[in-house]
């Protein structure tokens, strides 16, 4: 961490390109396997995650460990690209997408076992996007990232509880909109 944080201050102080580079390689791997498992294609994954570790860069100056980790706010920014993306004309063109059940998420051991299971990707994303991005968000971050619930309220600026309630709220409504697609078909 402490070394994190003076490759983060050299940046920031100096523009020091070879910390940049060591932070990028340090999560590159990472950042772009949270971008494949909402995106399911290579290309535009690739895309993203570039786009994500050029906005770290542009604005790092404005990032405070006091707020939050970097990591945690590096995944705030993936998150706004990626809601960005499925706002964008080229994933309102994409039509190969892979199904959910194919996706090794980690082990849970609560509502999202269920939930995952026999859903397609591209069916949920399609209801998460009609929500409000702070939404969109919530939901990307504990799912995708594996982020706890204190993280994301730290990152969003939410209490704990009211991120929790928000995140149930919403699987309730994505099973509820995918249940009301599935019977009108």
């Amino acid at each position: 961490m402490d070394h994190e944080l003076k490759l983060i201050k050299n940046i920031q102080k100096k523009g020091h390109r070879e910390s940049a580079n060591l932070l990028i390689q340090a999560y590159y791997k990472e950042i772009y396997g949270y971008v494949f498992k909402q995106i399911y294609c290579r290309e535009s994954a690739a895309d993203i995650t570039q786009e994500i570790f050029i906005s770290m860069v542009r604005s790092i100056d404005n990032y405070e460990e006091k707020r939050c980790s970097f990591r945690t706010w590096l995944y705030k920014i993936s998150s706004n690209k990626i809601i960005d993306y499925y706002r964008s004309k080229s994933y309102k063109q994409w039509t190969n997408y892979q199904p959910i059940e194919n996706v090794e998420f980690g082990a849970y051991e609560n509502i999202e076992d269920d939930f995952i299971q026999g859903e397609s990707i591209k069916e949920v994303m399609s209801v998460v996007n009609d929500f409000d991005a702070n939404s969109q968000q919530i939901f990307r971050m504990k799912l995708f990232a594996e982020m706890t619930f204190k993280e994301i309220g730290k990152v969003l600026n939410l209490n704990e509880s009211t991120v929790k309630t928000k995140y149930y709220s919403l699987i309730n409504k994505v099973r509820e909109k995918l249940e009301e697609v599935r019977t009108n078909e």
